[in-house]
């Protein structure tokens, strides 16, 4: 293929004139006498493809993670012996050995003795206390709270954490392990007997103390609470931004749900301390929170007339949450009977489930329960 060069006379077809020179005429690109080529052959039945794809390139291995040097918040003198990794659990980490046995996913390891030291102070656990610990991991918190003294109880869902906390301490009277799910686990029947034996004659209850794993954390606690014949008080490491957000939670608020009426007609929930995240290992994207809870006895609990029906009249209520109450509780009542309920209580017929204390909650239902 040729053109003419710049400023030539192109030959017009049909006219008799001479071929150009061929000092006039230069090649077409390279890439397009490729094209043409390729057009042509394509036309002749070749089928050959005008892009060829790129060759697979093989995925490189996973990188086998690093264990990380302790950082500034984190100094070696307050790293627990003789294990590295501590107890406690979070955001997904990878699957990393540690003497044969799997530390596994959804972990987040204390580095810092210190931290295990201060929830054993925030429970107040004394010698001859039984302390539930859910998810023990490695065993640090563990080792602090048998060092104060408690008789331990902990439940670990992963056959190689249990098995490793209990090759750690031994036969011990102190800690029984169970290889459960907490949120199957069959509280009364395990801590009764233990509680009923240590009682001498008065009542006795025993208390909770864990680093949670961060997305369990919710059911833990609506599991917990209001188990007042058998805990009194229950300390868990979350979220730094879920603690703050049960304890302090504020009518009128984005934060305000709820999980906030559940926890403040159980317990008296208190928020206590921040961890840094450089803490952990893996560091997980967000730092950890203590939360304090003193759990209610069932004598202490807000005047309703059923438990259930509260919740599910609560629960209704958030469902349209920018809804006024009205509205969003027709379903349950009529709205002549909601308004005459919210007048009666002191709020305007308006009102809506942000605007609501426990308080207010508990009259509204009591209320609309006789009417």
């Amino acid at each position: 293929l040729l053109i003419p060069a710049p400023g030539a006379a192109f030959p017009v077809s049909g006219h008799a004139s001479s071929p150009p020179a061929a000092a006039a005429l230069r090649p077409y690109p390279a890439h397009i006498r490729r094209l043409d080529r390729r057009v042509r052959r394509r036309r002749r039945g070749r089928r050959l493809p005008l892009h060829h794809p790129l060759p697979q390139l093989a995925r490189p291995p996973p990188r086998a993670p690093q264990i990380p040097r302790p950082g500034p918040s984190v100094r070696p003198a307050t790293l627990s012996s003789p294990i590295p990794f501590h107890g406690g659990r979070g955001s997904p980490s990878p699957r990393v050995s540690h003497r044969g046995v799997a530390l596994t996913v959804l972990q987040n390891y204390m580095l810092n003795a210190r931290v295990n030291e201060e929830l054993v102070a925030a429970a107040g656990v004394e010698e001859g206390d039984v302390v539930l610990e859910i998810g023990p991991g490695t065993g640090s918190l563990t080792a602090a709270l048998l060092a104060a003294g408690a008789t331990v109880v902990a439940v670990e869902k992963d056959k190689h954490m249990a098995t490793l906390v209990r090759d750690r301490f031994g036969s011990t009277e102190q800690l029984k392990v169970i290889e459960e799910d907490i949120t199957k686990f069959h509280v009364h029947s395990h801590f009764l007997p233990i509680l009923e034996e240590k009682s001498r004659g008065t009542k006795k209850y025993a208390k909770v103390v864990s680093n949670l794993p961060f997305n369990v954390s919710t059911e833990v606690v609506k599991q917990i609470l209001p188990m007042g014949d058998v805990f009194s008080v229950m300390v868990l490491m979350l979220q730094d931004e879920a603690a703050l957000r049960l304890a302090n939670a504020s009518i009128q608020t984005p934060e305000y749900r709820p999980i906030n009426v559940f926890v403040n007609f159980y317990s008296e929930p208190e928020y206590k301390f921040k961890v840094e995240r450089a803490n952990f290992f893996p560091q997980p994207t967000v730092d950890g929170g203590v939360i304090r809870f003193k759990i209610k006895d069932a004598g202490e609990y807000p005047p309703v007339s059923s438990n259930k029906s509260f919740f599910s009249m609560v629960n209704s209520a958030f469902n349209g949450k920018r809804k006024m109450l009205r509205k969003s509780l027709q379903h349950l009542y009529s709205s002549a009977d909601i308004e005459a309920a919210l007048t009666n209580i002191g709020l305007p017929p308006t009102a809506r489930p942000s605007e609501l204390m426990m308080d207010d909650f508990v009259r509204l239902h009591n209320y609309l329960g006789n009417v």
